[in-house]
């Protein structure tokens, strides 16, 4: 039985029904010509969500993706050492020194997996350095993204993947070239990298990787460019979502352009609006803030997004 007819057939009612409708919604809306946007939040690329993304990119489903620094450089991490990653079965009951060893080892845990340091971010920050001295050099800046597409598309790392290419996200998305925005990504591990060669004198500009607000800019000229409709899935909350789903309204309000508004929208979260947290806000109260229309098809998916993604994307690619 594939994803779909499963799903048609076992999920009626809550949040299992809610995932059929959008399941069915979306794929209407990707048969009927649109493009969608898709927002990473949390550990997705940990949590290995690129064997579900990455099929969905390569059949031209998706138009970009927006994703924390995280979730960019986590994708990059698994993909060339993940033979080294560590699986920890009883996380919730480590102690504090537990804990102190996993660090003493350079095991970097991510609830019940451990990153490898010396594998995973001095393999890849010891590449990045290269290519952020060379851009130096040269008088050049690119986002922080356009560092590491270089990477994967020029050969650099084939010889050291250990996951199997076809599982990474981001490579299908450097192979494609697919618009990224990266907002935010200041706060991730090569981000603190390329921060302490700026501190040691190794890099003297800072400049060289582009910031946030010309994210921003390259963003609305990709959506401003759009003949088709586009829509936004939303997984997760936090900056990934907030800061492209912006630029509609930014471009209508701040600008007075009349770009149409998001034409489907949906969101996987767990978190509750009633905590005050922007990450939980259902779908209505974006109308307010000019980014959606009341007749926009909206959806809210109350659940694990690494339980409820790969059944989403399993629906739509009909596998």
């Amino acid at each position: 039985m594939s994803v779909r007819a499963f799903v048609d057939e076992h999920f009626n009612h809550f949040n299992a029904g809610a995932l059929r409708a959008t399941a069915r919604s979306l794929t209407d809306f990707l048969e009927s010509g649109g493009t969608l946007v898709l927002t990473l939040a949390g550990a997705m690329s940990t949590a290995g969500l690129g064997r579900s993304i990455a099929p969905m990119i390569r059949a031209g489903h998706i138009g970009a993706i927006s994703c924390t620094g995280a979730n960019l450089e986590e994708d990059l991490f698994r993909l060339v050492a993940l033979d080294h990653y560590e699986a920890v079965p009883n996380w919730r009951d480590l102690s504090a020194m537990d804990e102190a060893d996993l660090l003493s080892r350079g095991m970097n845990r991510v609830t019940d997996v451990c990153i490898p340091e010396e594998e995973a971010f001095r393999r890849v920050g010891g590449h990045l350095l290269e290519r952020w001295k060379s851009a130096e050099a040269n008088g050049e800046r690119h986002l922080p993204h356009a560092f590491l597409y270089g990477m994967l598309t020029d050969g650099t790392l084939n010889d050291v993947m250990q996951a199997d290419p076809a599982t990474s996200w981001l490579l299908a998305a450097a192979e494609q070239d697919l618009p990224l925005v990266v907002p935010g990504w200041e706060d991730s591990t090569l981000a603190n990298i390329f921060a302490s060669h700026i501190l040691d004198g190794t890099l003297k500009n800072s400049d060289v990787v582009r910031g946030g607000v010309e994210y921003m800019l390259t963003f609305a000229d990709w959506y401003r460019a759009q003949a088709r409709p586009v829509g936004f899935l939303q997984v997760g909350g936090g900056i990934a979502g907030d800061f492209p789903i912006c630029t509609v309204p930014m471009l209508r309000q701040d600008l007075g352009e009349d770009v149409p508004y998001w034409s489907w929208f949906a969101q996987i979260s767990e978190s509750s609006p009633s905590y005050g947290g922007y990450s939980g806000a259902p779908p209505n109260e974006k109308i307010t803030w000019g980014k959606l229309l009341p007749e926009t098809p909206r959806f809210v998916i109350e659940s694990d997004a690494t339980l409820v993604l790969p059944l989403l994307l399993g629906y739509v690619l009909d596998a």
